[in-house]
């Protein structure tokens, strides 16, 4: 009488020798995955991450902490440790406070303003339409246009005697857009949105591209209008793309500098225009307090981080 034996296991109890990864190539999985060849390819992407990002963002934390000024070059000098000295400094300046002030009136219309003009016309040049590429083309010409060429046409249309206040005519503003300190902001907001169109437009085209027309034409057989469909089919498919154009302008206003530094001369009228970056750079290079543009700049990042993970929390729920 033969005897067989049958390896039977419990439930939850895995098998000698099965399921179970060895603790060294357990880490090794983690950190380079099923084909570590990968970690090779993109370590000179990392190594620019760590030299262009990480690096500078560790050293404006330490300087944030430390009372620092600039030297000579080649010169040691003491630059003790203050602790929050420079957080507190910056945290009880009127002017720290007005900066984040106008930032955030900034995102509060350049940000839904951008999300909702690329989409709209993401949407229409994703029709078959007569001239599409030209329309997807020109839409796009201002993004890689220099900023300073294109500063330069709106200061020309919204300056005192510009277009915009000679069409306007008895109804323009006094003072005018970019001398008058509730239009300022407003006016570098819509600029921005203007110029950076382009670029999140085609954000936007190669989501909706991946749509399947076959949820369009089920809509249609149902009988739903253009806004039924827009909102009920256009806007779920493209979520993941709205999280990143969200958080793209959002990060991209976050370091306004350029606008408001050549459409209003530094800032102005009265610093209504003035960002956080804008006044790192004014404490920094042209003050000599970097440590408190270092202690401006860690606030920034640590806001526009938590706004993102807001962003990324509401869109990506259930």
């Amino acid at each position: 009488m033969t005897s067989t034996t049958h390896d039977t296991h419990r439930p939850g109890r895995t098998a000698p020798g099965r399921g179970r990864t060895p603790t060294g190539r357990s880490w090794r999985l983690r950190l380079g995955g099923h084909q570590p060849i990968g970690m090779l390819f993109v370590s000179p992407y990392v190594l620019y991450l760590a030299a262009i990002f990480v690096y500078p963002l560790g050293f404006a934390v330490w300087m944030s902490f430390h009372d620092y000024f600039f030297a000579a070059p080649g010169v040691q000098v003491d630059r003790p440790f203050v602790g929050l000295e420079n957080y507190t400094t910056v945290l009880t300046d009127p002017d720290v406070w007005r900066s984040f002030l106008n930032i955030a009136v900034f995102l509060v219309i350049n940000v839904p303003l951008t999300v909702v003009a690329s989409l709209v016309l993401a949407s229409a040049l994703n029709k078959k339409l007569p001239f599409r590429s030209f329309f997807r083309t020109a839409y796009y010409i201002p993004y890689i246009t220099a900023s300073v060429a294109v500063v330069g046409v709106w200061i020309f249309l919204f300056n005192s005697n510009g277009l915009v206040n000679q069409a306007l005519g008895p109804l323009a503003p006094d003072p005018s857009w970019l001398v008058n300190s509730h239009l300022a902001m407003p006016v570098v907001a819509v600029f921005v949105a203007w110029k950076q169109l382009g670029f999140f437009v085609v954000l936007y085209l190669s989501a909706l591209q991946n749509v399947p027309n076959e949820l369009y034409e089920s809509a249609a057989l149902d009988g739903a209008g253009r806004f039924r469909t827009f909102w009920s089919i256009t806007i779920p498919a493209v979520r993941p793309a709205t999280l990143l154009v969200l958080v793209l302008a959002t990060i991209t206003g976050a370091n306004l500098f350029t606008e408001p530094y050549l459409l209003t001369s530094g800032g102005g009228p009265d610093g209504a225009t003035t960002s956080p970056v804008l006044l790192m750079y004014q404490r920094g290079l042209q003050q000599g307090h970097p440590d408190e543009a270092a202690a401006i700049g860690v606030i920034l990042v640590v806001l526009i981080t938590a706004i993102s993970l807001v962003y990324r929390r509401f869109l990506e729920r259930d």
